[in-house]
């Protein structure tokens, strides 16, 4: 079955960049919509950013429009989650997801999701 592994989340100071990446197995990686979520601590998941299969088409929320850029490859079976600018309000648990629609932002749209990896920036 599919599985997902993210990494890269860590500790960062406000303004600064964070590169996030998920390893896509057990599957027809293009063939799945690729989605980012968040949680903050006591809120529910928050959608952030999502790519079509073959990568033409992107969607994010407007929270992050402008700072964070989601891309894959899919010879690597990878997709990633660049972060610019960023801002306290951005701590949050950040979990991979694959879906069938990448216009999808509900996080039950989205069938297999990894454990997530936190990140946390400071004031």
């Amino acid at each position: 079955q599919v599985q997902l592994v993210e990494s890269g989340g860590g500790l960062v100071q406000a303004g600064d960049s964070l590169t996030l990446s998920c390893a896509f197995s057990g599957g027809a990686f293009r063939t799945y919509a690729m989605g980012w979520f968040r949680q903050a601590s006591g809120k529910e998941h928050e959608f952030v950013a999502s790519i079509r299969g073959n990568g033409s088409n992107t969607n994010y929320a407007d929270s992050v429009k402008g700072r964070f850029a989601i891309s894959r490859d899919n010879t690597k079976n990878m997709v990633y989650l660049q972060m610019n600018s960023l801002k306290p309000e951005d701590t949050a648990v950040y979990t991979c997801a694959a879906g069938n629609g990448y216009r999808n932002i509900l996080w039950n749209q989205y069938r297999t999701r990894g454990q997530g990896t936190q990140v946390t920036v400071s004031s």
